[in-house]
């Protein structure tokens, strides 16, 4: 039963993040920022960032933690929404509402309740569907996403396997409200729990690889999402748990899902140079192939309107 559970909710999770962050694509146009297009040292930079942000959150006091994730969470949603909702009074008070509800149910309800976990996960996956465009808008390519990928899959290894870095913050992090993840739990026998950074990277690939290569681009997203995100670690905990005589606590799953995206761009540049964001009409203009004067991409990758 907790093997199907966890399959369930996993699934519904990393496949529904990035139906989100497919739809905030099609039907939003955020801001462009001045800052030209992505290359090896933004990736450098965004690792280090990646690599800094559990020593600061370890570093924290357990009664200032909480509060620093209500200020993340509450900063991130409204600089992801504002190009959806202009009206400031009312971006504002809809974000409090969405806060609030965390720590309300968190109040009433405990950590290990069902409502907790539903009201932290809308939240969670608000944020991670408006991070991943502002980033694909601004520029992102996919081959920025895939060697990022892939060197998250070394980061999450050794913090996983070699130094408990990632078990040390999840711990940090129990009992608190504003966890950085997403999931459901039913008392104490059936849990599922995506951290938010692999619902950013599930996200980050498939909305990027649908940007490069249109609709074959969504399609091996999606399908990698779903056999290397969400089955493949799962299958393997109870796996390991069932050979063995002690069940792991944590399986990272960019282990699995990373090296598989990476693979994923290579097949799909061997249908062509990868669409930019110039190429993909805005909502209401007409289909073209070719845009920005170059033969679009086979399989499915030539220009679509934005519906």
């Amino acid at each position: 039963m907790s093997v199907f559970f966890q399959l369930a909710v996993t699934l519904a999770l990393a496949v529904g993040v990035c139906a989100g962050a497919i739809a905030y694509f099609r039907a939003v146009r955020t801001p462009r920022p001045p800052v030209g297009v992505f290359n090896g040292s933004d990736i450098f930079m965004m690792m280090g960032f990646v690599l800094a942000l559990p020593y600061i959150y370890l570093t924290l006091p357990g009664a200032v933690l909480p509060v620093v994730l209500a200020l993340v969470f509450a900063g991130g949603l409204s600089v992801g929404y504002q190009p959806v909702i202009g009206n400031a009074p009312l971006r504002r008070s809809l974000i409090a509402v969405l806060i609030a509800s965390v720590l309300g149910c968190h109040l009433a309800f405990g950590e290990t309740a069902p409502p907790y976990w539903v009201a932290n996960s809308v939240v969670v996956v608000l944020i991670v569907v408006s991070a991943t465009n502002l980033n694909v808008q601004g520029g992102m390519r996919l081959k920025n996403v895939a060697w990022f990928l892939l060197a998250l899959t070394a980061y999450d290894a050794f913090f996983a396997w070699v130094v408990p870095l990632t078990q040390e913050l999840s711990d940090a992090v129990q009992g608190y409200p504003y966890a950085p993840a997403a999931g459901l739990r039913i008392g104490e026998d059936l849990g599922a729990v995506v951290g938010m950074g692999d619902l950013l990277a599930y996200a980050l690939f498939t909305t990027t690889a649908y940007k490069a290569y249109g609709t074959w681009g969504l399609r091996t997203g999606i399908a990698l999402v779903t056999l290397f995100g969400a089955a493949a670690p799962v299958a393997t905990l109870h796996l390991l748990a069932a050979i063995g005589d002690h069940a792991p606590t944590l399986v990272p799953a960019q282990v699995f899902f990373g090296p598989a995206a990476f693979l994923g761009y290579r097949y799909l540049r061997r249908s062509g140079p990868e669409r930019r964001m110039a190429d993909v009409p805005r909502r209401g203009t007409a289909t073209t192939r070719g845009a920005a004067g170059r033969v679009g991409p086979a399989r499915g990758a030539e220009a679509e309107p934005v519906r």
